[in-house]
């Protein structure tokens, strides 16, 4: 592709523009390209033509400056490329150059081809390109729809790169279209489905969070037991201790007759009392002897 500053290729390319193609949305983040025709064809007549680019495509729009060096490699991992000439100047044996416009991420024969990748000056740029090319029977032939979704970081401004590639995609559309005999036309765009407000004037948080509470499934809550405080463990009678019994002593019985003394030496005759002596008065202090204990 020529390097042709931007302001410069979009005046040259909307002298050109066809009716077909438009930018149906663009932002800051990027911007979307999308391009109808309807050509007298089956899809897989023109699949065959979509997927060579050196009949149709411009070669005001290639980097060698000739179509013919244009070609698909229509298989996923393979390419939309361009063969470089060899440098003036090069060396014997040096090979040639080559170009990745975009590469093949979806290839199903007359349905759809998807590409991804940065055309043109957008190649320099942190930006991703990715091209849809759909093919779809018509009443008069086949429909073929291109839609272009670029996004990312790039130092263009929107309102400028996206009329620049909406025009140059849209004339490649219409070479294509005059090559299998149709004629381009203004692409149909969806309107955005409307959201149904609320019934009831709630904020949209606030609402979302009510909705989300109503369909959330609620705990089963159970009441709260009372602990129940431990059971005393069952007191068993206590067997009774018998205490044993002392026998008691035996209590002598005081001695109320008058005790006879005997002397200490062994086998001694008793003592009388000769017959003529006065008998011992009864008196208190006559000693009476006690009971063993």
């Amino acid at each position: 592709m020529r390097l042709l500053t931007v302001p410069l290729v979009v005046a040259a390319l909307i002298a050109a523009l066809p009716a077909h193609a438009e930018v149906v949305q663009k932002s800051d983040a990027g911007f979307i390209v999308r391009a109808v025709a309807t050509v007298p064809a089956t899809p897989f007549e023109a699949w065959a033509a979509m997927t060579a680019p050196a009949k149709w495509w411009n070669p005001e729009h290639t980097w060698s400056g000739k179509a013919e060096n244009l070609y698909i490699d229509s298989q996923a991992t393979g390419c939309f490329c361009e063969l470089m000439p060899v440098p003036v100047g090069a060396p014997e044996g040096t090979r040639r150059g080559s170009v990745e416009h975009m590469r093949i991420v979806n290839s199903t024969p007359g349905r759809v081809l998807r590409m991804v990748g940065a055309l043109g000056p957008l190649q320099g740029e942190a930006v991703t390109g990715v091209l849809t090319m759909t093919l779809k029977p018509a009443p008069k032939g086949t429909r073929i729809l291109w839609e272009y979704v670029v996004g990312g970081y790039m130092r263009y401004k929107p309102d400028v790169i996206a009329p620049a590639v909406n025009a140059m995609l849209g004339e490649q559309m219409s070479r294509l279209a005059v090559q299998l005999g149709g004629a381009a036309e203004a692409p149909v765009i969806p309107e955005a489905p409307k959201a149904e407000a609320p019934a009831a004037e709630v904020a949209p948080v606030e609402h979302a969070e009510a909705v989300a509470d109503t369909l959330a499934p609620k705990p089963v809550l159970k009441k709260a037991s009372t602990p129940k405080a431990p059971a005393k463990p069952a007191i068993k009678p206590k067997t009774p201790v018998k205490t044993p019994v002392k026998p008691k002593a035996a209590v002598a019985k005081p001695v109320t007759e008058p005790v006879t003394l005997q002397a200490d030496a062994p086998d001694a005759p008793p003592v009388e009392a000769p017959a003529d002596a006065p008998k011992p008065e009864s008196n208190s202090d006559a000693i009476t002897p006690r009971p063993p204990v």
